[in-house]
């Protein structure tokens, strides 16, 4: 999977545009150029593509000179995120990487900081929250954890693999996006926001240089917000294989042998995962039918059959019931034409 082929729930939308006056330029241009249409962020199971939240977020701060959007009470003015890497591109490996990046935000931020622990297995990086942050707090917290994340994988020039994912809050309404925001075993109500990846890594030499910074900069956050696939998440795997084949009847019964696996062991991982084949299955004709409906001139028809469904009806029912909007609607707000 990559980050073209996702959406992800409107709510991250609205959780960043919360506190902003809706009816503000700042907000109208912003949505303009994420051609998100402003009524789509009032529909329930309303869905954007991860460029228009990239967009969006990128734009929202740009125009608000933040680039953690009044997340804080002291603004990250336009450059923060380019400076931090400068910093830390000549680190001799990840694990001075790293502690440059600690002591970066322990200069720019006094609401929260970020803390590095480990041992020959594990290395925690946990989000140290001084005070509660001025935006929307799970939204923070997600964001914050997938920077640090994204740069470190983006330095070594590899995904690296979670090996666990701490958040301090109760489980959100959309957690179902976790498993591919943060593929790995979630727990909700800690004490603190962290991840755990393997300390192996801290050893890595980076591998990027300041030519591709640029372009790093310039994609951010769409890059690092959905992950590769990799062979340990099996939703992952699933949804790969199902993704070239989604005109075909696929059961759950062809996709284990395909995949290797019994009905029943392939049906038991992925509810360890929090996950099922229809689960991953409904995702996956959720998101291509919202990137055919807002980037194609395809028909409704069309669309509903290349992603198996033989019935215009069964198909609009089905988007219905994934997003609470019909097709020819979705089209025209997801499309971003009614945006001011």
């Amino acid at each position: 999977m990559s980050h073209q082929s996702a959406t992800i729930s409107v709510s991250l939308a609205t959780d960043l545009l919360k506190g902003l006056d809706p009816d503000s330029d700042l907000v109208r241009t912003a949505l303009s150029r994420a051609k998100i249409a402003s009524e789509l962020l009032l529909e329930q199971g309303g869905r954007i593509t991860i460029e228009q939240f990239s967009t969006l977020l990128r734009q929202t701060a740009l125009l608000l000179d933040d680039e953690t959007p009044r997340f804080f009470s002291r603004p990250l003015r336009n450059g923060t995120l380019k400076f931090l890497c400068l910093g830390m591109l000549d680190a001799p490996n990840l694990d001075i990487a790293l502690h440059r990046f600690v002591r970066y935000f322990r200069l720019q931020l006094d609401d929260m900081g970020f803390d590095v622990t480990h041992d020959n297995q594990l290395t925690r990086i946990a989000l140290i929250e001084y005070v509660p942050p001025k935006g929307e707090r799970v939204l923070v917290h997600e964001l914050m954890l997938k920077l640090v994340h994204g740069l470190a994988s983006w330095m070594i020039g590899r995904e690296i693999p979670l090996a666990r994912a701490d958040f301090a809050f109760p489980r959100p309404a959309r957690a179902a996006e976790y498993v591919y925001l943060f593929p790995g075993p979630i727990y909700f109500e800690q004490a603190q926001t962290a991840l755990y990846i393997g300390s192996e890594h801290l050893g890595a030499p980076l591998r990027q240089d300041k030519s591709a910074l640029n372009q790093f900069l310039r994609n951010a956050p769409a890059d690092w917000l959905y992950v590769p696939f990799n062979d340990k998440i099996l939703t992952h795997r699933l949804r790969d294989y199902l993704a070239s084949r989604l005109g075909d009847v696929m059961t759950i019964g062809s996709c284990a042998k395909a995949l290797h696996f019994s009905v029943r062991t392939l049906s038991r991982r992925l509810a360890e995962e929090g996950s099922s084949f229809q689960t991953v299955k409904d995702e996956l004709r959720r998101d291509m039918a919202i990137l055919q409906l807002i980037k194609s001139d395809l028909t409704i028809a069309a669309i509903g059959r290349s992603l198996g469904f033989d019935d215009p009806t069964t198909f609009s029912r089905a988007f219905k019931l994934w997003t609470g909007s019909a097709p020819g609607v979705y089209r025209r707000l997801g499309g971003g034409e009614k945006c001011n």
